[in-house]
């Protein structure tokens, strides 16, 4: 199963339907934002609005960018203000250089070669001054469920493929502190990278850990 396939059948089964909070993260996202007075902005990975209306509503002027069709179609439908404003592929499919980028759980997909080169591509994205605003996979996890191990790398990042659950066959990176720092070796730290835990109501064990991160381009 693809990405694009996975994940539009997990917004048809309802995944992020109304009412689910915003991650805490977009408020770092609005300060840091509102301290550089930038609002024009690239969400890679928008679903169907969990966060990207809530930064929309405040005042970010959002491009939502996701490989998700179903998750467009909802977001569309559930703010129509903001259609005109989607897009449907992969970074590939938009152009021009943004004062913000946005990615919230997205640069994760696939072999570390393929996540690096996709948060690599949407930096080149970004306007001089510019803030990338990262949330990711991190190593730490309690990794659940079945799953193998494909890679793993001296600086302590690893890939698995999923076994079963919603990305069985799927290739998922999990990044660590100083794999995810080298990738902004040439940014200004704004904020992080912090850990977020999550966790799992039963019969999900343990924990889900995300960095959290913003980074300036100088």
């Amino acid at each position: 199963m693809s990405v694009e396939a996975s994940w539009d059948e997990e917004y048809r089964r309802g995944r992020y339907g109304d009412g689910e909070p915003p991650v805490p993260f977009t408020e770092d996202i609005l300060a840091a934002a509102s301290a550089r007075d930038l609002r024009r902005g690239l969400y890679v990975g928008c679903g169907n609005g969990r966060n990207f209306l809530p930064l929309s509503r405040a005042g970010l002027i959002l491009t939502g960018l996701d490989v998700s069709g179903v998750a467009l179609a909802q977001l569309a439908a559930r703010a129509p203000e903001y259609a005109g404003r989607l897009v449907h592929g992969d970074l590939g499919a938009v152009a021009g250089r943004f004062e913000l980028v946005i990615g919230i759980q997205v640069f994760q997909h696939g072999d570390r070669a393929t996540a690096h080169a996709t948060i690599e591509t949407a930096q080149r994205l970004l306007e001089p001054g510019g803030l990338f605003c990262i949330r990711v996979n991190a190593v730490g996890t309690d990794l659940w469920p079945a799953h193998e191990y494909t890679e793993e790398a001296p600086d302590g990042g690893f890939t698995i493929r999923y076994l079963a659950g919603s990305k069985q066959g799927l290739l998922v990176h999990y990044f660590s502190e100083l794999e995810l720092g080298d990738l902004f070796r040439e940014f200004e730290t704004v904020l992080g990278p912090r850990i977020h835990r999550n966790w799992r109501e039963p019969p999900g064990p343990g924990q889900w850990s995300q960095w959290e991160a913003i980074w300036r381009l100088r």
